[in-house]
């Protein structure tokens, strides 16, 4: 494969900093460039570096950009000798699929959230240039909200957000019996959808602990030409990555709605902590236990913990394959 002459990578702020430090070493020449963090330049090597504010993102250009990947960025910078080359690597990663990604179900206030995004060649690539990565990975709601938008208008992408607030939850759990069954269930409604939009699309991936089973089940004899696929470590797939970004940024939203309707003064505290019981028992307190029916999952201990004559304490847990 000959060498590219153009290569963009995200960048975190530590490895921005940690390579501007670098060239800086190495007597590149720095150089004025609009909306960068900083450019630089060195004439024998052939090649120029611009880092982008907005990502951050580097891009490298000229006949050197091979090089500069293979003896500098990955092995310095970003610890990786796969850059530039996936699309050789990793063939399955820019091929049409559907990837699928929940928020929510490990947070005792807000709802579940599941969403899909259907992706073809030119989507992945306008997806990693713009620094599309797993929700987790990403540290601010302000950024999760930046690279949302950036999914929502990706060069032929389809996308499905299925929202399932506290109260329909509640009534869904009691209905399936367990989380699994809710979750195919979600999953299986979100492929549901994107075949619809895509009805060529061959595949649908999520994350390994998505039992394809209960997927398939819950799917029925809908979208009968979609292969589903799980494996460990599926986030790293961009669709898979754009699916949990879309369905972060529907959580984020709503428990900061919620969070100001309930007069907290801001968001819903997320997750399960002591934190989390204490404003939980405080709304008990001032509205009553039926607040979690509208704003919790009360299956979780916390519930029963804060107001005990309203709800059961939970059964043993049972171990789950859906557990991350």
């Amino acid at each position: 494969m000959p060498d590219p002459i153009s290569h963009t990578a995200p960048l975190t702020l530590a490895q921005a900093d940690k390579l501007r430090a670098l060239l800086g070493e190495r007597g590149w020449h720095f150089i004025p460039k609009e909306h960068t963090l900083y450019a630089a330049e060195k004439k024998p090597e052939k090649v120029n570096v611009a880092v982008y504010a907005k990502g951050p993102k580097v891009l490298v250009q000229g006949k050197g950009t091979g090089d500069f990947l293979r003896f500098i960025l990955e092995p310095e910078i970003l610890g990786a000798a796969q850059l530039g080359y996936e699309e050789d690597l990793h063939p399955e990663m820019f091929e049409p699929h559907i990837g699928v990604d929940e928020s929510g179900k490990g947070d005792f206030f807000g709802p579940l959230v599941i969403a899909g995004a259907y992706v073809n060649p030119g989507t992945v690539r306008a997806l990693r240039e713009e620094g599309v990565r797993d929700s987790k990975a990403v540290t601010s709601d302000a950024a999760i909200r930046r690279l949302a938008e950036v999914v929502r208008e990706a060069p032929g992408i389809a996308w499905d957000v299925i929202l399932v607030g506290p109260a329909k939850y509640n009534v869904l759990y009691k209905k399936f019996g367990n989380l699994n069954r809710l979750l195919a269930w979600g999953h299986a409604r979100v492929i549901e959808n994107l075949a619809a939009q895509r009805p060529t699309c061959p595949r649908a991936l999520s994350d390994q602990f998505a039992d394809p089973s209960l997927i398939r089940r819950a799917l029925g004899d809908r979208a009968p030409g979609i292969t589903l696929e799980s494996r460990t470590k599926a986030e790293s797939d961009p669709a898979v990555a754009a699916a949990s970004i879309l369905a972060r940024e529907a959580f984020v939203d709503w428990m900061d709605r919620h969070g100001e309707s309930l007069g907290l003064g801001g968001a819903l505290p997320r997750g399960a902590s002591a934190l989390v019981k204490e404003v939980a028992g405080r709304l008990v307190r001032e509205r009553g236990p039926e607040v979690l029916h509208e704003h919790a999952k009360v299956h979780f201990r916390t519930a029963h913990d804060v107001a005990p004559d309203h709800f059961e304490a939970p059964a043993p847990r049972e171990f789950s394959r859906w557990k991350k």
